[in-house]
This record gives C-alpha cells, sequence and structure tokens, in this order.
C-alpha cells in the first residue's frame, strides 16, 4: 500500500545526497515530487540542472510523479514561485521538505563575511522562504474551509547540539533551524500544518565536503552502510504522513537508530536567598556544570 498516496511533495536540495534519497523514497511512496536543486557544487557555486533531471528521471522511470525546479529557495519570491510550481503542476500541496544546503567551513577568526552571508543564507533563509510561502498557502486553504494536513520537515544537524570546530556559520545556521521548526509547529497547529526537524548522519558532500564522497547512483549504495542517505529517507517520509502524529519534535538518525531529542531541557534549577553574589556562585556551581555534549552523546562511540 502507498502509504504517500495523493500527497505532493517539495524537496529542496535533491539533486544529490539525503534529498535525492528523500525525493526517491517520497515517490516510490505515492507521492508526486517536486525536485529542487540549483545543481551547485559544496560551496555553493554554479548552476547545473542535470542532477535534479536525472532524479526527476529516475522517478518516472519507476512509475512516479516529479518535476524539475531550479528555484533558489533563498530567494522570497523564487521561494514563491518554487510552491506555486507544486500547485500548478499537482493541484496541490502537502509537505515541503528543507534539505538545501552548503558549507564554507573556516574558524571563525579566519571567517570571510560572505562565508557567514552565504551559509547562514542558504540553510536559515533558504529554510524559511519557502516555508513562508507554504504556510501562507496552507494558511487560505484553511481559511476557506478546506481541510489541511499539511507537513514541513527541516533539516538541522548534530552540529546545532554538540558545534563543530570550524562550523561557527553552519552551526549557527542548523541551530536557528530548530527555533525556526518551533515557531512553524506553533503557528501551524490552528491550521492543520505539523513542523518537525531531523539531524540526519549520512555520507554526502557537505559531510566530507569532497565531491566524489557519494556514489551517482543510489543503487550503488551498500544497504548495510549506516551512512548511506537512504537509511534516513523512511522516516522523512513518515513525518510526511497524512495522520503522522509527531508534531515540534526533533530527531536525531544514525543507520538504524532514531533518536528523539529533547532541547532545551533544565539541568539544575539552583536558587539563593535574595540576589546571586559572585561568592555564592562559586560555592553552588562549578560542581554541577557539565561537559559540552559532544558526537559520543548521539552515536555512542
Amino acid at each position: 500500500m502507498s502509504r504517500l498516496a495523493g500527497r505532493v511533495a517539495v524537496v529542496t536540495g535533491a539533486g544529490r545526497g539525503l534529498g535525492r534519497a528523500h525525493a526517491r523514497y517520497l515517490a516510490s511512496q505515492g507521492a508526486a515530487v517536486v525536485v529542487n536543486d540549483r545543481g551547485g557544487d559544496v560551496h555553493g557555486r554554479g548552476a547545473d540542472q542535470s542532477p535534479a533531471a536525472a532524479v526527476v528521471g529516475a522517478i518516472r522511470a519507476a512509475g512516479g510523479q516529479a518535476v524539475v525546479s531550479g528555484h533558489d529557495v533563498a530567494d522570497w519570491e523564487q521561494a514563491a514561485e518554487l510552491v506555486q510550481l507544486a500547485v500548478d503542476t499537482f493541484g496541490e500541496l502537502h509537505v515541503l521538505v528543507n534539505n538545501a544546503g552548503i558549507l564554507r567551513d573556516r574558524t571563525l577568526a579566519n571567517m570571510a563575511e560572505s562565508d557567514w552571508d552565504d551559509v547562514l543564507r542558504v540553510h536559515l533563509k533558504g529554510h524559511a522562504a519557502p516555508t513562508r510561502h507554504a504556510m501562507a498557502y496552507w494558511r487560505d486553504r484553511a481559511k476557506a474551509g478546506r481541510q489541511v494536513a499539511a507537513s514541513v520537515v527541516h533539516t538541522t544537524s548534530i552540529a546545532a547540539f554538540a558545534g563543530n570546530f570550524g562550523q561557527a556559520n553552519y552551526t549557527a545556521a542548523k541551530s536557528a533551524v530548530l527555533g525556526l521548526s518551533r515557531v512553524v509547529a506553533l503557528e501551524g497547529a490552528k491550521i492543520g500544518v505539523r513542523s518537525n526537524a531531523v539531524s540526519p548522519s549520512a555520507r554526502t558532500r557537505i559531510m566530507v565536503s569532497r565531491p566524489d564522497s557519494e556514489p551517482d547512483d543510489v543503487a550503488e549504495w551498500n544497504e548495510g552502510d549506516p551512512l548511506n542517505p537512504a537509511n534516513v529517507s523512511p522516516l522523512i517520509g513518515w513525518l510526511a504522513e497524512e495522520r503522522c502524529p509527531a508534531n515540534a519534535q526533533v530527531f536525531h538518525t544514525y543507520g538504524n537508530r532514531v533518536i528523539v531529542v529533547s532541547m532545551p531541557s533544565i539541568v539544575h534549577d539552583l536558587r539563593t536567598e535574595g540576589r546571586w553574589t559572585p561568592e555564592a556562585l562559586d560555592e553552588a556551581l562549578p560542581s554541577r556544570l557539565l561537559e559540552p555534549a559532544g558526537l559520543s552523546a548521539f552515536l555512542d562511540v
């Protein structure tokens, strides 16, 4: 049984890696998919429609429905056109998977302003702009008395939980995505829109910053590889389902593991008589401070 039959989805950054795996999985479950990708390199430079076109071709060859989009998701007007493309092509929009991203790794002391701005633009504005226009579309439908059962899936990163050396820009953007997802869940609740964030562990160009980091064909992946991007896609598909109960959640995936993350959580709630003094803080805090969480907190390595 096709669990996404009749659903229409937009997947950004879907020409390669995680987005490609998500688009093909959603289509295999019956969704019609807008495959969005500008086709730039891992640093966001250049443009090439062929990766997205190849994904569309594979989906259609398997009997699915898909269309190419080369829209810049971080451009407010082009993001609106992307949403409209889904509606004009397939008659509706139910799912938005925000996945597009780039890297410009530098230590903060060496980072150029453009490296900061471009990464924040693609990862954060590139999530916010399509979501803004999708939310307006769903709001208008709800106001018109139409039933809305929509889902937004945002892509965050383990860097948002633990930080990552040389990735102040990327970490800041992925942390902000968590806040964006929570607000979308709050604002979407009354119109039938859910919002969740997924932190994937997968071998992609972004993970290793190397263009030859992933096979060109999904079929070439070893199914037992814990970093196979296709391991993440069933969770994306589940979150895209009309009756999925998840909302305002954060998930981390690694191989055959799905970890539900609670952020933030209160570790200590300390109180004093009157106003805190430095001496009282000297006595109360040092023994209770925690080491920053690292990768081992999520992957047990």
